[in-house]
């Protein structure tokens, strides 16, 4: 980045948000409250069963609460504003500001993709190799998978960043409710096709790859399920792997349609609710499949409200 290009004539944006809606301003206040609300809450009690409940100190609440904690972040980086934006006559943001809080929601979003895939690992060892799970999945491991994914999600984030030159010189009106990639992108007045190919091939790094990682992954994990004798075992397997992959779905569902479809120059409602969707309903979703889905989850939560004793499962 060097020169004129790198030269902004744009001081701060105007994020439109709700505001070219303005009959349904408090709707969206209240549903955008209440996503955040229930992300705060159901995260965080994950990440406080997991941290109180000895029984719960195992890889897969390990890794479950690394996701608690990140979808709380990833909430936090963009819904306050959201919120506050809801109701300011002028909702604008520095120049600065929405490129930080662009970059970090990236960031978080792309260690969201690894983690996922993590997760994934994690479930085929305890279900392929079950009398070697605690062996191979050890208190080392996780955290060096957990450094991994958000190590190299920082990588895929600040290296298209430094790989990007762009030139703002109006106008700065944002169709979007935060300075999301794709959204800002479309207001640079320079050449965006190496933008674009820089966005597309870190997409692919940080979508497509875990995804088809994940998809290679659940595939054996089916075929060992599907060879299991015990009933009970196999509802066990498909109850802890399917709220996974209802997460997956959702997830990876959403960023790889908004990040890897041909991009315009115009921004659509339908962006601004995609990304709505991936940013804020998934983080809200998680803690929600996951308890509603896990027994181990529910009865960890009764014995804090001073429930019954229980047992942790294996799967």
């Amino acid at each position: 980045m060097g020169g004129e290009d790198n030269m902004s004539l744009v001081t701060e944006f105007i994020l439109l948000g709700a505001s070219n809606h303005p009959r349904v301003k408090i709707a969206f206040f209240l549903l955008f409250l209440l996503l955040y609300l229930i992300t705060l809450v159901g995260n965080g009690l994950l990440i406080l069963l997991t941290k109180v409940d000895s029984r719960l100190h195992t890889p897969m609440y390990f890794f479950l609460s690394n996701l608690s904690f990140l979808d709380i972040c990833f909430t936090t980086s963009t819904m306050p504003q959201i919120l506050v934006h809801c109701f300011s006559a002028r909702p604008s943001i520095s120049f600065g500001r929405c490129f930080a809080q662009m970059y970090i929601s990236m960031y978080l979003g792309m260690t969201e993709c690894l983690l996922l895939a993590a997760m994934a690992y994690d479930r085929w060892v305890a279900i392929c190799n079950p009398l070697r799970y605690m062996l191979i999945m050890n208190k080392d491991v996780c955290v060096a998978m957990a450094a991994v994914c958000w190590g190299s999600a920082f990588l895929l984030t600040i290296v298209p960043s430094l790989a990007m030159p762009v030139r703002l010189c109006g106008p700065n009106i944002i169709n979007h409710f935060a300075c999301e990639a794709l959204a800002v992108l479309k207001l640079v007045c320079s050449d965006t096709r190496n933008n674009q190919i820089v966005i597309f091939v870190t997409s692919s790094l940080g979508l497509v790859l875990p995804f088809s990682f994940i998809l290679v992954t659940y595939t054996r994990i089916m075929a060992a399920v599907m060879r299991m004798h015990s009933v009970d075992g196999r509802a066990k397997a498909f109850s802890t792997c399917g709220s996974h992959l209802i997460v997956v779905v959702i997830f990876y569902g959403t960023a790889m349609f908004m990040y890897l479809r041909p991009q315009s120059k115009s921004s659509s409602d339908q962006d601004k609710i995609i990304s709505v969707f991936y940013g804020s309903v998934t983080p809200m979703l998680n803690p929600l499949i996951y308890s509603l889905r896990n027994k181990d989850v529910k009865q960890a939560l009764k014995k804090l409200t001073g429930g019954e004793e229980y047992h942790i499962t294996e799967y």
